[in-house]
């Protein structure tokens, strides 16, 4: 009997994907010099880029795989630097923002807004000054770090996450460490959840939904660093954050570093790559992901009566809720079905009916759908290929069906 259905179910889990409304995440530029092109009559690129100081871009903002989480093998890295010359429209603070450029819903409804953060260590930014970082115009939800203005003492080295205004979440920031976040956001109930995970892990539900007052224009998310001075406006000198995976998404939260139509960097998934030993292919979009159903089948006997299927598959997998308060998670519909699926039974030599933990094939076959039904078909013919095409925003997945002997 065919035994695996457990990597199975943690490899489809790895790759279901939500609907990505606006891409951050800068793939496409080898550098930051396409900011230098922006104006408000010009607006190249996914972000606004006003908040900054005199400087060319490079003085600000740097692009890169150097800058990037190294688990993630579908971002490009951005470097946000902040220094005496980052101050903006006469304000005393230092700023370098980036705004997302968008005319896609990221301010209705249930979406996640991703981005993975990190430092370092040269350049480090200073824990004695507050320093807020991917925040909204209304601080509903933001990042903080460094020692809160108005606080005691002389320094803070924990990275904080506030909602409505108060500290829900803290860890320490250290030098070199990966922080993969995503605020889970309800515009129309009015709550935020807070999503975390390091390095290559796979994000994982760490604050269940904090009543917020959630609004936004679509334009006030602000991807960098806003620091305060203290001391009538003294520095510590210049500070590198770098940032990557950074995308907002609807419908199901990809909990991947990767990001949708990524490989997982999770150690379940690639267990589970290494178990099954026919692999699952799925062409990548930035607008959908497909759901992956896996088959099995037993091997007809020889009175040529097929038995019924037993199937397995599985969306994104929901985050558990945390056992100190109710649930109160986010209700997130399904993700939207292929416009096309081509499934392919590869033929192998029959084995004998005493190896019965053999996976084996009486037949090749290829079939066609829209959409597969949970059981299998009542009767073997051979079909030629069919030929698909999948236009933008579709996506195409392999379905295996696999044979045991009974």
């Amino acid at each position: 009997m065919f035994t695996s259905t457990s990597a199975l179910v943690a490899l489809v889990g790895s790759v279901s994907a939500g609907n990505v409304l606006w891409d951050g995440r800068l793939n496409e530029y080898s550098s930051s010099a396409f900011l230098d092109d922006w104006s408000w009559s010009n607006a190249v690129g996914p972000y606004q880029y006003y908040i900054h100081g005199d400087g060319p871009s490079s003085d600000y903002v740097n692009v890169g795989s150097d800058y990037k989480n190294p688990a993630d093998s579908n971002s490009n890295g951005i470097q946000v630097t902040i220094d005496d010359t980052s101050t903006w429209n006469g304000d005393s603070m230092l700023r370098t923002e980036l705004i997302p450029q968008t005319d896609a819903a990221i301010n209705k409804g249930k979406v996640f807004y991703h981005f993975s953060m990190q430092h370092t260590g040269t350049n480090p930014p200073s824990a004695s000054q507050e320093h807020q970082v991917c925040f909204f115009e209304s601080h509903f939800t933001e990042m903080k770090y460094g020692l809160i203005s108005g606080a005691q003492g002389t320094a803070d080295k924990q990275l904080r996450w506030y909602a409505s205004g108060e500290s829900q979440w803290d860890v320490t920031f250290g030098a070199g460490v990966w922080h993969n976040i995503a605020y889970g956001i309800d515009f129309d109930a009015g709550t935020v959840a807070f999503y975390h995970s390091t390095g290559a892990d796979d994000l994982e539900l760490t604050v269940e939904h904090v009543s917020v007052d959630a609004s936004s224009n679509g334009a006030d998310w602000h991807l960098g660093v806003l620091r305060l001075q203290s001391g009538g406006g003294s520095s510590d000198g210049a500070e590198d954050w770098n940032f990557s995976g950074v995308y907002i998404e609807s419908g199901d939260l990809t909990k991947s570093v990767s990001g949708p139509g990524g490989s997982s960097g999770s150690k379940a998934a690639a267990s589970a790559q290494s178990e099954v030993s026919s692999t699952t292919q799925m062409k990548s979009s930035s607008t959908t992901a497909a759901q992956t159903t896996f088959q099995t089948q037993v091997k007809p006997s020889s009175s040529s009566v097929p038995a019924d299927s037993v199937s397995s598959s599985s969306n994104a997998v929901q985050p558990a809720a945390s056992s100190s308060t109710a649930t109160t998670g986010i209700s997130i519909p399904p993700v939207s079905s292929v416009s096309q699926m081509s499934s392919e039974a590869v033929s192998a030599s029959a084995t004998s009916l005493a190896a019965a933990n053999t996976v084996g094939s009486s037949s090749s076959r290829t079939e066609s759908s829209s959409q597969r039904s949970s059981s299998m078909p009542t009767q073997t013919m051979s079909t030629p290929p069919l030929s698909t095409s999948t236009s933008a925003g579709e996506q195409q997945c392999e379905i295996k069906y696999v044979y045991v002997d009974a």
